[in-house]
């Protein structure tokens, strides 16, 4: 056979100098046109479903939200298989698909499956969809260089949170940007268990009023002298005390 195919290659040269130009002109053609990952995705047709619930265990979390959520994915057409894991705090459910089902197709069914899924939860459990993108999507890191007069960890965190990431958000092709580090930014209240025994209050109490308290109230208008006040009461927390802050 190999000897055929060199007698042919001798005998007819300019035809073989023919087909290896085609052959050339076409791989450059199909190079240019077929798109090309750096990091192909070969990951599963799949869409993630996580559900914090803080401060619960994993046996907790399995039972009440995990099982539940994992049968009633189930119904979900074109799904495959359905996996759940249960964290300290967090379900994750991943459903996965087959490969010829649009990914954002699959989206949307799941989102509806969710609705009716939501109803047999506990009070207060919100499952949400993951990102539209795995983790081979990840393409880019970057940190945010405080300048040379200084800057905090937690005003770095949040330029990152408010500014910055919103910003790359807008850009085509992006579908997520995750924050990782810094301070988010927070208020602390240190409880003295002894004065709370004294006024027999408890930590409940004392964290609804809290809750209560950190409220804008609107209430009715005020009309003199031909003008009209709108009276509102201003109760979010400022910071460092400063009541020009609050709001």
């Amino acid at each position: 056979m190999l000897n055929l195919i060199i007698r042919f290659c001798v005998k007819e040269p300019w035809l073989v100098v023919l087909l290896t130009i085609g052959l050339s002109v076409a791989g450059w053609v199909s190079f240019k046109s077929i798109p090309i990952d750096a990091i192909p995705n070969i990951g599963e047709n799949q869409v993630i479903v996580l559900t914090p619930w803080p401060g619960r265990s994993p046996k907790d979390i399995e039972d009440q939200v995990t099982y539940p959520l994992s049968v009633s994915l189930l119904a979900v057409p074109g799904a495959e298989s359905v996996r759940g894991k249960s964290m300290f705090g967090y379900s994750f459910v991943q459903v996965t698909f087959k490969d010829e089902i649009d990914f954002y197709w699959a989206r949307s069914r799941v989102s509806e499956q969710l609705g009716s899924a939501a109803s047999q939860l506990p009070d207060g459990v919100v499952p949400q969809l993951g990102p539209d993108a795995t983790g081979l999507g990840q393409v880019y890191y970057y940190t945010l260089q405080p300048p040379d007069e200084g800057m905090g960890l937690a005003e770095l965190r949040s330029m990152q949170d408010f500014v910055v990431k919103y910003e790359l958000q807008a850009v085509e092709g992006v579908s997520e940007v995750a924050s990782i580090g810094g301070y988010v930014r927070q208020y602390q209240i240190e409880v003295d268990p002894d004065k709370l025994r004294f006024h027999n209050v408890s930590l409940d109490k004392l964290a609804m009023a809290i809750k209560g308290s950190n409220l804008d109230v609107g209430a009715k208008t005020v009309e003199t002298t031909g003008m009209e006040f709108i009276v509102r009461s201003k109760g979010f927390l400022g910071s460092g005390g400063d009541k020009d802050k609050a709001g």
